[in-house]
């Protein structure tokens, strides 16, 4: 990984914004998350504030069988549910980055969240690898 952070983990994509949203989108799906939301910031940030911003989409990622594994450890969890990634021009390329499922589900109080966070982890680093 290029990027890190407490909270995240991302890579450089040498491509353009456009491109690089789809083959995250792609690179996601190959490791079993679907997209469930979309936010345009760029557009939100025009339309409720009139102020000019980058190109930059949050996806809020998916995958229903450890979304299931997860909500029946942790019926709560749904309030840090889906995982996001984000996709944003930087000048003549792409950034791509994930939130840390181990560091946002280890928030909670609960062993048994180690594995799927783990498995989650593991699943978005090999997406945001391919994009390489």
């Amino acid at each position: 990984m290029d990027r890190k952070n407490a909270y995240g983990f991302g890579v450089e994509v040498s491509a353009p914004y456009e491109e690089a949203v789809e083959r995250t989108k792609g690179a996601l799906k190959s490791e079993g998350f679907g997209v469930l939301s979309e936010i345009d910031v760029k557009a939100t940030m025009k339309q409720k504030l009139d102020v000019d911003f980058e190109k930059y989409v949050i996806l809020g990622a998916c995958n229903p069988q450890l979304a299931h594994r997860a909500l029946t450890e942790e019926h709560e969890l749904g309030l840090l549910l889906p995982c996001n990634v984000v996709v944003h021009e930087h000048g003549d390329h792409s950034v791509v980055s994930a939130a840390d499922p181990e560091v946002m589900l280890g928030v909670v109080d609960n062993p048994a969240l180690a594995a799927i966070a783990s498995d989650a982890k593991e699943r978005l680093t090999r997406a945001l690898e391919s994009l390489r």
